[in-house]
């Protein structure tokens, strides 16, 4: 007699089989009141337990999300270039003034440069990831991105330079979407958001980075002063290809793809080695299983498509505008935070020393997100940060109004956009990775993670155009005055988050999946509760 498939209910008696198909409820390998009970338990686990639990998780997680500071470090080293006077009198052209400098058309071209890579990238990743696992699709990435360094690196005009990032962008947008995906997949409830975050910090440390390195060159004026900075990008790749080979398959793309056992292995793997009565291997597996069952009866399918079918729609919204909102409201001054003090009036060297302290500020906005966190959900960081980053833009805004003879304007314009920078990093900034991730269905994640960076990338490229135009003197010459365009813009954020943006904090994938088909509102998403069974929320309050 041959063993029950994974995910029925194993009887000795066929009556007693053929009673509960008579039925037509859905058979489990363990009892629901088992289910339940892991279920419980993973929403009740404390920070401290979870870290004691999964520490195997956090650190493969933490290594998947490294790649990051590459991106972070790329991104923002291109755009502090247009400050870096070796680097413009390569690629700039010579002026009246006897001065070289990049038209706003090419400033605006390199700065969105490796975000259209990013865009190739992220579609890619949404195969590639399903496809091959994670593991492996980030392995090829960090292969692509090893070859593309040496075209920047040997680039000696515009052109080359330009391909060379549009190429480097390709692996980068599988950095920029992927870590998300592993790390909301390989830990519990409790570690969720804090890993997603965390990616946030990485992207911060690789723009510190980048900063850090151009200030410590400004006195050299050869042509190293800009190629060692593309060279140090050599020395992440080799290493994390090497650790992520031993990195464990995320268990629900095992899940996804019918392979309980390794699930089961996978999730081993994860978890301290004496933790067989605080983790119930085989109770955490099966809850995935109903987690996809519940996602294949409400979505046949799991291509980009689906992403815009029933309420998946919703959820491809909710998980896009998070990610342009975090772009669009004010961030893209912080990218060109060099070049806009520098036009603002500050000498090269302060310009480069207050956007280092503008990044350092960041890191410690993202440690008090941690904080804020374990109080507050996503939802109240992300609208209140929005709300706080709408005042402060109209401040850098109203600094620009100050006739130019006021010397103390620019310092007022890096005081604001440092302000700016710790309220998005202890907000926005970090809580749209935790959103992005959670939001999404897990038979769908790394779709539609990839179309929210895809769009995220979309709205950058337009804010790289309109931010050179913004400030370049031969161009629109507002620079501080753009201030005002962005708390605008900001504004309309924070209006559509209010109304669209729903709570996620403490809720298996299963209340998520279950919440969104019952169609309940964002607002009544925190006080709902679900029986994981019934398929039906409650409109009642949890309890706390």
């Amino acid at each position: 007699m041959s063993a029950p498939a994974p995910g029925t209910l194993s009887s000795e008696s066929g009556d007693e089989k053929n009673e509960e198909s008579a039925h037509d409820e859905p058979r489990f390998a363990l009892s629901k009141e088992h289910i339940k009970a892991a279920t419980q338990r993973e929403q009740e686990m404390s920070i401290a337990t979870a870290f004691r639990l999964y520490p195997k998780a956090i650190i493969w997680s933490i290594l998947l999300s490294t790649a990051l500071i590459m991106e972070g470090y790329d991104i923002i080293l291109i755009s502090s270039f247009f400050a870096f006077d070796p680097w413009v009198t390569q690629f700039g052209k010579l002026q009246s003034d006897g001065k070289h400098s990049l038209s706003a058309a090419w400033q605006s071209g390199l700065s969105n440069a490796a975000t259209v890579g990013e865009l190739i990238g992220l579609v890619l990743n949404g195969f590639a990831a399903e496809r091959f696992g994670y593991r492996k699709t980030m392995i090829g990435a960090l292969g692509l991105i090893t070859a593309f360094i040496f075209i920047p690196f040997f680039a000696t005009n515009v052109k080359v330079l330009l391909a060379g990032e549009v190429l480097m962008g390709i692996p980068l947008g599988v950095f920029q979407a992927l870590p998300v995906s592993y790390a909301s997949e390989v830990c519990p409830v409790a570690l969720r958001g804090y890993l997603a975050t965390y990616i946030n910090v990485c992207w911060v440390m690789g723009e510190l980075l980048a900063s850090g390195v151009l200030r410590a060159l400004l006195r050299r004026t050869d042509q190293w002063s800009y190629r060692i900075p593309y060279a140090l990008q050599w020395m992440w790749p080799v290493p994390l290809i090497v650790g992520i080979a031993f990195a464990p398959e995320s268990p629900w793309w095992q899940i996804r793809h019918g392979h309980t056992n390794e699930a089961k292995a996978s999730l081993r793997s994860l978890t301290a080695r004496n933790v067989k009565d605080a983790v119930d291997i085989d109770a955490t597996v099966e809850v995935m299983m109903h987690t996809n069952r519940i996602e294949v009866e409400a979505s046949k399918g799991a291509t980009y498509a689906d992403c815009f079918r029933a309420h998946n729609l919703r959820r491809t919204e909710i998980a896009c505008l998070t990610s342009i909102c975090g772009c669009i409201s004010g961030f893209v001054l912080m990218s060109f935070s060099a070049y806009f003090f520098e036009q603002a009036g500050m000498d090269p060297s302060n310009a480069f020393d207050i956007t280092m302290a503008q990044y350092a500020i960041g890191i410690v906005g993202i440690l008090l997100a941690w904080l804020l966190m374990i109080r507050a959900g996503r939802r109240h960081l992300y609208v209140s940060g929005l709300f706080l980053q709408f005042w402060v833009l109209l401040g850098v805004g109203i600094t620009g109004t100050v006739g130019p003879d006021n010397h103390a304007a620019p310092w007022g314009s890096a005081a604001l956009l440092i302000l700016f920078s710790l309220i998005y990093q202890s907000t926005v900034g970090p809580t749209l990775y935790a959103i992005i991730s959670e939001i999404s269905s897990v038979r769908l994640r790394a779709k539609t993670v990839s179309l929210s960076w895809n769009v995220y990338n979309i709205a950058k490229i337009v804010c790289y155009v309109l931010v050179p135009y913004m400030m370049n003197p031969t161009a629109w010459n507002w620079k501080a005055k753009s201030g005002f365009f962005w708390a605008g813009v900001c504004l309309l954020c924070f209006i559509w988050s209010f109304f669209r943006l729903p709570e996620t904090k403490g809720r298996t994938y299963a209340e998520i999946d279950i919440l969104f088909e019952q169609r309940v509102s964002a607002r009544k998403f925190a006080t709902t509760s679900v029986d994981l069974f019934s398929r039906e929320p409650h409109a009642e309050l949890l309890a706390s």
